[in-house]
């Protein structure tokens, strides 16, 4: 019993420490410093939600730029995420957890001219929307340039809207 108890007092506490405090004030934390990432960086158009910049969303009308197939089920399912070392080429083969929102950015002007094309916009505009979307690496050599697709597809939208 001079060993039982204190080990169930230890659990206890730790339980209480690690399993409920500590959490509550991580997410205490992110809620107050970064809101928009802790909630999930969802993107809203016209009061809907319409994706996260965080997960790719499945893109297949030849009007809107096509992301990287995703290995983790039927349409994204982060459920099914999973590890994989397949990742070379954005277009043929899934990310590492196929979950990835980004493509490359050479990924994406080999698809400018369908775009273009299937919205009756000149490739230019096409392109230079898509050199305004390409996120640079952080502090220019941490990781590659990339380019969320999501986000170019609305504003692809919202450039049709503008076009007279």
């Amino acid at each position: 019993m001079t060993y039982i108890r204190p080990a169930l007092v230890l659990v206890a506490l730790f339980t209480l420490l690690f399993g409920l405090a500590y959490p509550l004030a991580i997410t205490g934390a992110a809620q107050a410093l970064f809101p928009a990432q802790a909630n999930g960086s969802l993107i809203e158009r016209d009061g809907q939600i319409v994706g996260s910049e965080l997960i790719g969303q499945s893109f297949t009308r030849p009007e809107y730029f096509w992301s990287r197939p995703s290995a983790a089920g039927d349409g994204y399912n982060a459920s099914a995420s999973s590890g994989s070392n397949l990742g070379p080429a954005d277009l043929a083969t899934a990310s590492g957890s196929g979950l990835d929102p980004h493509i490359s950015p050479e990924a994406a002007r080999v698809q400018i001219a369908r775009v273009a094309q299937a919205r009756g916009l000149a490739e230019a505009d096409v392109g230079a929307l898509v050199a305004r979307h390409t996120e640079r690496p952080l502090l220019r050599f941490l990781g590659e340039p990339v380019v969320n697709v999501l986000i170019l597809n609305l504003a692809l939208d919202e450039l049709r809207a503008t076009t007279p």
